[in-house]
């Protein structure tokens, strides 16, 4: 495992704006390295329920949760079953939700996890360590569902040609590194231009997500969230690019009831729901230029925020 020290990306903007108090609730949905979860703590009296999908991540909090026992509870799971892995627990709500998408930096920094090709290391990417992986999908999908792969998740405009490639070089020996397919993505994607991410990044990134169903999670956990929270509770997220960005704005509108009509010759009202959030953030709050230069990977960093509507609309 890398050294490196974890740092919570925009951790003040997303205690800010979940406005932890002292004897609140608060529900930490991408536990990670427990960023966002200890600042939670540390800002008010409060108690925090912590989810992860990766059992590494758990196992590295047991010392945390001993630190602030017994107002840290962490759970091994995905934040999708949020409402049930809190129910479990004997919890109804919660005042606050934070998910930090994508994958961890120390995900990211272990090679033996393959997430990067950094270092080369086993072509994995489960975040749980279970199923089907990288490798599995890399050397057994044909390559027209491989390219509609690289193509929707990765939004790689040479997904095809990258598809080909794959395809033929498993015909020689079957992709076991993160190395072997880097190599493989730069020559069928060709060079970059000097500022630009390195040609692989866009093909690793959608096979991650593929992988582990990132969108798909995404989905469930914004409706779980919205469940959960108690009326006036705050749903801050952060992502790290278009397509989880997109998704989560695009939740947010619905819920607020800024769905655009189907025509506006159609009767008021007709089709729409009640509104359940109210979109703090119509335009994502963005890291500081101090935050992205001591952090780069910050840069990415779109940080949304909602708030549970109380009965009858009210804030």
């Amino acid at each position: 495992m890398s050294g490196a020290r974890h740092v919570p990306v925009m951790a003040r903007e997303v205690v800010d704006a979940l406005q932890p108090r002292d004897g609140g609730r608060y529900l930490d949905g991408t536990f990670g390295a427990g960023g966002y979860t200890t600042a939670m703590l540390d800002r008010a009296d409060c108690q925090v329920i912590a989810i992860d999908r990766d059992p590494d991540a758990i196992a590295a909090g047991k010392a945390l949760a001993e630190r602030y026992a017994p107002r840290l509870r962490l759970i091994e799971g995905r934040f999708g079953d949020m409402a049930e892995l809190l129910s479990a627990e004997g919890v109804e709500d919660v005042d606050g939700v934070s998910l930090d998408l994508g994958v961890s930096s120390m995900q990211f920094d272990q090679a033996d996890r393959g997430f990067s090709f950094r270092a080369s290391g086993p072509l994995d990417m489960r975040m749980e360590k279970s199923g089907a992986s990288a490798a599995d999908l890399v050397n057994e999908t044909n390559e027209t569902d491989l390219a509609d792969i690289i193509w929707r998740y990765g939004e790689e405009r040479r997904s095809r040609r990258v598809a080909r490639s794959i395809v033929e070089a498993r015909r020689a020996k079957r992709i076991e590194t993160t190395g072997e397919l880097a190599e493989i993505v730069r020559r069928a994607v060709g060079p970059q231009g000097r500022d630009e991410s390195d040609p692989a990044t866009r093909t690793f990134q959608a096979l991650r997500i593929a992988v582990n169903d990132e969108l798909g999670e995404l989905e469930r956990g914004l409706a779980a969230a919205e469940q959960v929270l108690a009326p006036g509770g705050r749903l801050a997220v952060v992502s790290f690019h278009s397509l989880e960005d997109r998704a989560v704005k695009e939740f947010v509108r619905a819920r607020a009831g800024r769905t655009p009509a189907p025509s506006r010759h159609a009767p008021p009202g007709l089709g729409a729901r009640a509104a359940s959030l109210r979109d703090l953030s119509r335009k994502p709050v963005l890291p500081s230029d101090e935050e992205v230069a001591a952090n780069p990977r910050a840069r990415s960093a779109r940080l949304r925020i909602a708030e549970k509507l109380r009965a009858g609309g009210g804030a």
